[in-house]
């Protein structure tokens, strides 16, 4: 799995520069070049998030127990994964808690009737559509849970005759793949409900805890290892 941990290294600085990217776009755009561009921008983000999906179930058929595994990842990322990855409803905690920072933020010009057209701004009916997404992926996730919760409980015959273990990694193969399409689309139907601007500031948000996370995981692998 060396060459998928490669992989993976590369896609963070092209996620790192794609971020950069979009935090140095102007916000909100004001002409019709910019907005433009930003909806390039955060359609380009979301086709890399595309890609790293895609190498990883290709990843993942060849050698499935390395991707639980993660050893591109920290110890403290390994810790937060769930199936293999990041949680699908961390997304809306994301959202609910830099919507509260914003909003607390520009109260005062909210209170003159000024729309700010961030996450802090975000209408009603945007709201509700969030809400509804979240029941439906905690409802997701508990399916995905309870599969491989059965597979585990089915473990034993890993130390059988064999004669089923094809098919029994194929199948935690296929829970895998299926924990991370829930993650891509659970991001791709937030972004359709945002507008560029909020969705460009909710893919920065994403990546920096990311980003935040994993520089402090590897901060705390290296102390201990010295």
């Amino acid at each position: 799995m060396t060459s998928f941990s490669t992989f993976y290294n590369n896609w963070l600085d092209h996620l790192s520069q794609l971020v950069r990217q979009l935090a140095t776009a102007p916000r909100p755009p004001t002409t019709i070049d910019q907005h433009r561009d930003l909806e390039r921008l955060v359609a380009k983000t979301m086709n890399h998030y595309a890609e790293y999906y895609g190498a990883k179930a290709f990843a993942a058929e060849r050698d499935v127990f390395n991707i639980f595994a993660a050893p591109w990842a920290s110890s403290l990322e390994r810790s937060l994964h769930w199936i293999a990855g990041w949680r699908p409803t961390t997304v809306f905690h994301l959202i609910y808690t830099e919507s509260s920072i914003l909003f607390e933020s520009h109260i005062a010009d909210i209170l003159r009737g000024q729309r700010t057209g961030d996450l802090g701004d975000l209408s009603p009916s945007q709201f509700r559509r969030v809400s509804e997404l979240q029941c439906e992926t905690v409802k997701e996730e508990n399916v995905i849970t309870d599969e491989l919760s059965e597979w585990q409980d089915g473990a034993s015959e890993l130390m059988g005759d064999g004669t089923n273990l094809d098919e029994k990694i194929l199948q935690l193969v296929r829970i895998v793949q299926k924990a991370d399409d829930l993650r891509l689309r659970t991001v791709r139907r937030v972004v359709e409900l945002l507008t560029t601007q909020q969705a460009a500031e909710f893919l920065i948000v994403a990546a920096e805890l990311q980003f935040g996370v994993r520089r402090w995981g590897l901060d705390q692998d290296r102390q201990r290892g010295n």
